[in-house]
């Protein structure tokens, strides 16, 4: 399952820089690629506030 990034995200950046296959685009609030996500969890790991959630 994908990982998703709720409204609460915050725009810091910590999620794209841990992403290995750079599926996080940059935004007011940050998006993942369902397509391609590999569900690895490194972003939700990185997420300071909790804001990344699986799918």
């Amino acid at each position: 399952m994908a990982y998703t990034i709720e409204d609460a995200c915050i725009a810091c950046g910590a999620c794209k820089a841990e992403c290995p296959i750079d599926a996080i685009s940059e935004g007011d609030i940050y998006s993942i690629d369902a397509d391609a996500c590999i569900s690895c969890g490194a972003c939700a790991s990185a997420c300071p506030i909790g804001a990344i959630k699986e799918d």
